[in-house]
């Protein structure tokens, strides 16, 4: 559950979504609706809203087994049918995140796991597009 404060730092995000911060730190760069703000001193400041989404991203990935891509592109989905608020909402209601503490995920390397697979598969699909279309982009 998330705590009733407009504001988090990192390592608070950490906890609430269950991954460590270098994993946010990545999905921050691969989901621009889930970058933070930064303070005068260069602290990621965290949103509510953008907790949130990193909570969908996370069940994204690790529950839907959605890419990187994938799960990026569900997001555009969601959003163009005006559906990411009500999706965010839900994905951070308790009833939506596994009971699992935090460390349990650490301890199974599962979360690891995934992000690696979304990761080759995304440099898959990468590989097989024409070399134009990766210069265009």
């Amino acid at each position: 559950m998330i705590p009733d404060r407009q504001f988090f730092r990192i390592g608070e995000v950490s906890e609430i979504v269950g991954v460590k911060p270098y994993v946010l730190r990545f999905w921050e760069a691969e989901f621009p609706a889930a970058a933070p703000d930064k303070s005068s001193s260069g602290q990621r400041v965290y949103r509510r809203p953008e907790v949130e989404t990193l909570l969908l991203i996370k069940s994204l990935l690790y529950t839907e087994r959605y890419s990187i891509e994938g799960a990026r592109k569900r997001l555009k989905e969601l959003k163009k049918q005006g559906l990411l608020r009500e999706a965010r909402e839900q994905a951070a209601s308790p009833q939506a995140r596994p009971a699992a503490a935090p460390q349990d995920a650490v301890a199974s390397k599962e979360p690891v796991a995934v992000v690696l697979k979304g990761l080759v598969r995304d440099l898959q699909d990468q590989l097989e597009r024409p070399i134009r279309e990766l210069f265009q982009a």
